[in-house]
């Protein structure tokens, strides 16, 4: 079985000094606290899949993709392989928090996500597998 292609945006800023993620309050309950990713479509980079994901999932259009801070193979629940590719993205964003409904369509069609920062490790607890890399970007 072929591997599901995802890319996942660690969106940041710097707030006095200090850096901060992005993540967003799911409606639904079982789907958690997040980080904006979705499917790479057939024939797409994972880098453009990831700018794409950012502006339909957040409403952000002006961002730096940094860097690619990994890529790895996965298991998901479901039993499907992920490949997943996770990026760096800076952002010059003044506002601490704010809702969305995203425009991607499908699943997410109709929904709003509530968005806010995290400046520390373990203080929200993400969703399995969105929070793998974040040591990567914060401090503990």
């Amino acid at each position: 079985m072929a591997a599901i292609k995802k890319a996942y945006g660690y969106i940041t800023r710097i707030k006095e000094g200090r850096p901060q993620v992005l993540v967003f309050q799911h409606p639904i309950k079982e789907a958690g606290i997040q980080i904006p990713k979705g499917t790479v479509e057939a024939e797409e980079d994972p880098y453009y899949a990831v700018i794409r994901e950012i502006r339909e999932e957040t409403g952000l259009m002006n961002f730096n993709v940094e860097q690619l801070i990994i890529q790895d193979r996965w298991k998901c629940d479901d039993g499907a392989i992920h490949e997943r590719y996770f990026y760096k993205i800076t952002v010059h964003e003044t506002r601490d928090g704010w809702t969305y409904n995203p425009t991607g369509g499908g699943a997410e069609s109709g929904l709003t996500f509530r968005f806010f920062w995290v400046s520390m490790l373990g203080e929200v607890e993400l969703v399995r597998g969105h929070g793998d890399y974040l040591h990567e970007i914060l401090d503990q």
